[in-house]
């Protein structure tokens, strides 16, 4: 299924993983790992957030994930299910044809 991670690293925790290579490190870690379809970094309530759309084959999968996002760097951690445009017509046509 696909999710959709959000990762939001305070700022001294943040601030500390540039120094020490820590922060890059784990995110590039995440990325050879999931290999996410898609991943945007923004600043979000003043933090440093990424964004990360990946499938997630197997649940039991999910602490692979977020886990190094929680040790190297105090982030908070997100999931949500999420789609696509497909998906999206998909769900809607299937939602249609209940009874």
């Amino acid at each position: 299924m696909r999710m959709m991670m959000k990762v939001s690293i305070p700022v001294e925790a943040g601030n500390k993983g540039v120094k020490e290579g820590l922060l890059p490190k784990t995110i590039m870690g995440f990325i050879e790992q999931m290999k996410p379809e898609a991943a945007y970094f923004v600043s979000e309530g003043g933090k440093r957030t990424g964004y990360f759309f990946f499938d997630l084959k197997d649940p039991s999968s999910l602490p692979l994930a977020a886990e190094p996002f929680f040790m190297n760097l105090n982030a908070a951690v997100e999931v949500t299910p999420a789609m696509n445009v497909e998906d999206m017509k998909a769900g809607v046509e299937k939602a249609t044809k209940r009874p």
